[in-house]
């Protein structure tokens, strides 16, 4: 007769199993996503629109308009980084500072425009960006679906921190829609390559 024997997970190994979904130990970043430098963002995106931070009255206004990628890339210099959610810790305390500190360095190099994108609503985007003084520095959009994420393969799931589908924490720079860099961390607690002096440096 058939019989099945039920493995016991001790504490302390679903602790670590915890700790390695959300990057506090190990864990290492997809290196067959499907962006690359080389890529074509638009183009492997396609049909994906973001979704501008606004107030919801703006929204109603808008008719709840998006903005195609190609209007956001083609034709621009775009600084644009990614990361698992607003209002979450190393976002706000470092990642979107690091951008906004330095904003006019990246004007001297001839970037058009520095974009925060995460996966949440544009009316939770537009309420943070506000809260960290960043909306005159920083462009912010939405990705209340994820489609950008998933397209790029760049998506993470984060439900151990409650957090759901999320995205992994990156950063590239976009000339004329085609990918001329890109830094993604080893996993979306870290901030080691996604901040804006690497990326500046880079350009």
């Amino acid at each position: 007769m058939a019989s099945a024997i039920l493995k016991r997970t001790s504490p302390s190994c679903l602790l670590k199993s915890m700790a390695d979904s959300l990057g506090i130990i190990g864990g290492s970043w997809r290196s067959y996503a499907k962006v690359a430098v080389g890529t074509d963002i638009v183009s492997a995106a396609p049909g994906v629109s973001l979704q501008k931070s606004r107030t919801w009255d703006e929204g109603v206004s808008s008719k709840f308009s998006t903005t195609p990628l190609k209007d956001i890339f083609k034709g621009k210099k775009v600084v644009i980084f990614g990361l698992p959610g607003a209002y979450t810790g190393v976002c706000s305390q470092q990642h979107v500072p690091s951008y906004k500190n330095i904003i006019d360095k990246f004007k001297a190099k001839g970037i058009d425009s520095v974009i925060c994108v995460a996966v949440n609503d544009p009316y939770t985007m537009n309420a943070w960006a506000e809260k960290l003084q960043a909306k005159d520095a920083i462009e912010f959009y939405g990705d209340f679906d994820g489609s950008l994420h998933k397209s790029l393969e760049l998506d993470k799931d984060l439900s151990v921190a409650l957090l759901g589908h999320r995205s992994e924490r990156w950063s590239a720079y976009v000339e004329d829609g085609r990918v001329k860099v890109l830094n993604v961390e080893e996993a979306p607690s870290e901030f080691k390559v996604s901040g804006g002096e690497v990326i500046l440096g880079q350009i």
